[in-house]
């Protein structure tokens, strides 16, 4: 069988998770397509590589990135690093003939997304953005329920997602704060992740209304390298610098099926942890799903019978998209790990048969200017056509 050495880029927590797929995926995919190894960890010094690679069970460490993407026995470079590092990395990773899976958002606007297409376009290689909630089973149900026409003509999307881990003023400014790092806020972070649900599930966004907010205006400056996501606090008396990236945003939307809805995230309501949902209306049905309760589908169809109408609950399981592959009863339970698995396995198996792979590195500028319109039209406080947005970037 054969054998895919893998670069990793990063050894962060988004590190921890690739690694486990990584190693799982044989377990759960078999036989599989290919055997994912785990060849070379990079991390910003040698001391913290090989830490990680110890911990990731990785074989070599390294803190040159440009070596390891020159090295000929790598055959995919993984990105697990901060927005700024993406395009560069990718570019180089595409010109020495590696295939690339980057983690989101692919860049940190379309201009720079669209470098990244252009060269792994020329070089020929495969090409993934990790938008991995699109792999959760029940996600992938709703998809084969619209696709069967169970609900109909689409009418209607609705998405949030909200989490609450920087709404404490007291959060370090990590990088994810940053402009010149993220690129943007909650929107880069996290709405990115609803847009993708919205275009995979619906169809293709034509125009947007947005508006957008920064709610904590200056954070303590973090002291530590390591991103924590809110779970440690800035002490009395340390320095303060500006957020220059949005809290959240809020936006309608217009698909090109015209179909209407609206996309929401913000990283500051008390209490939400990792409430990414969505609901979606058709004209004879509708479908709903919340993250946080991952192996569940509520649907509801037209032709329910009268003294049966409302929403059911569908645990997904063996009969399901994935399902064969993962645990033999139904709501035994999967979690962030196993959507990380399933995209490892459709990775690795488009690379193995050269088949496409979805979402790509075109996915990922498509959202990278809806993105970047999503923030002027909140700027303009107007409607912003995504096929004008197009035409400005080529």
């Amino acid at each position: 069988m054969k054998k895919l050495n893998i670069g990793m880029i990063g050894g962060g927590f988004m590190g921890k998770a690739h690694a486990l797929a990584y190693a799982g995926m044989p377990m759960f995919f078999w036989p599989s397509p290919a055997i994912p190894h785990r060849h070379t960890l990079v991390d910003i010094t040698d001391e913290l590589a090989k830490d990680g690679a110890l911990r990731l069970g990785f074989e070599n460490y390294s803190s040159d990135w440009r070596a390891v993407v020159e090295n000929p026995d790598i055959d995919i470079i993984d990105i697990v690093t901060p927005n700024d590092s993406h395009a560069e990395i990718a570019i180089a990773a595409a010109k020495a003939g590696k295939h690339i899976i980057s983690e989101k958002p692919l860049a940190r606007d379309a201009k720079e997304a669209k470098t990244m297409l252009e060269a792994v376009r020329e070089a020929g290689v495969k090409h993934m953005v990790a938008f991995n909630y699109r792999r959760t089973p029940a996600v992938a149900l709703a998809k084969k329920y619209i696709e069967e026409g169970r609900i109909g003509r689409v009418l209607n999307f609705r998405g949030t997602y909200l989490q609450d881990w920087s709404a404490d003023p007291n959060s370090p400014l990590s990088w994810r704060f940053q402009k010149k790092i993220a690129g943007s806020g909650a929107l880069g972070d996290i709405g990115t992740h609803v847009i993708d649900f919205a275009r995979y599930l619906v169809g293709e966004i034509t125009d947007v209304n947005a508006l957008a907010r920064t709610w904590i205006p200056e954070r303590p400056v973090q002291t530590g390298g390591v991103d924590k996501l809110g779970t440690i606090k800035g002490s009395e008396g340390v320095p303060k610098s500006a957020v220059d990236v949005d809290d959240e945003f809020t936006t309608l939307v217009k698909f090109e099926n015209g179909a209407i809805g609206s996309i929401e995230a913000t990283r500051n309501a008390w209490g939400r942890n990792n409430f990414l949902t969505f609901e979606i209306h058709g004209d004879k049905g509708s479908i709903c799903f919340n993250y946080e309760r991952r192996d569940e589908l509520q649907v509801c169809f037209s032709d329910d019978p009268g003294d049966a109408k409302g929403f059911r609950t569908v645990y997904t399981g063996p009969a399901h998209p994935y399902g064969e592959s993962l645990w033999p009863i139904p709501a035994l339970g999967i979690g962030y790990g196993e959507t990380k698995i399933i995209e490892t396995y459709d990775f690795i198996k488009s690379i193995a048969e050269n088949t496409a792979v979805s979402p790509d590195f075109n996915d990922g500028f498509q959202i990278a200017v809806i993105s970047d319109a999503i923030l002027e039209s909140a700027e303009k406080g107007a409607w912003v056509n995504l096929q004008q947005n197009l035409v400005n970037v080529k």
